[in-house]
């Protein structure tokens, strides 16, 4: 890796790492965050992830889907491999899809506190009916 010039990315441990460890659960996941370079303007983020899987609480059996995450950052943007390893230890949790949508909003807003944020799960049907969740946030005025 190339040196660099200044340590505005010295807390990117896992993009820096050249082994990749995979959470076992979102609790034990770490999301990292880098400086927003452009804090002076509103502008949208946006990442799919079109394998998503997470496990019912009830039945235990595995629910597939599709997360959706777009935010407007303020001071700090999320990094893109933390976020991969933070939505792959879902695979093994056991949740609803409800509170999952909900979850991945509490803890992105937690992390980097965006301007403005909306997770959307889109979740493959079981038992003959999809479901679709949609959890905004958004800065409260001042």
């Amino acid at each position: 890796m190339p040196p660099q010039k200044d340590n505005k990315y010295k807390n990117l441990t896992i993009l820096k790492s050249g082994e990749t460890s995979y959470p076992e659960s979102p609790e034990m996941a770490k999301l990292e965050t880098f400086e927003n370079q452009y804090s002076d303007r509103d502008y949208w983020i946006s990442f799919e992830c079109p394998e998503f899987t997470s496990r019912c609480p009830i039945t235990n059996q595995p629910d597939f889907g599709k997360i959706t995450i777009r935010y407007i950052p303020d001071k700090s943007c999320i990094e893109s491999k933390s976020l991969k390893l933070y939505l792959f230890s879902f695979r093994n949790h056991n949740t609803f899809h409800e509170e999952v949508v909900n979850r991945i909003l509490d803890d992105l807003v937690k992390i980097c506190q965006p301007r403005k944020a909306v997770v959307v799960g889109e979740f493959n049907p079981r038992g003959g009916i999809s479901i679709k969740v949609d959890a905004e946030f958004s800065t409260p005025k001042k």
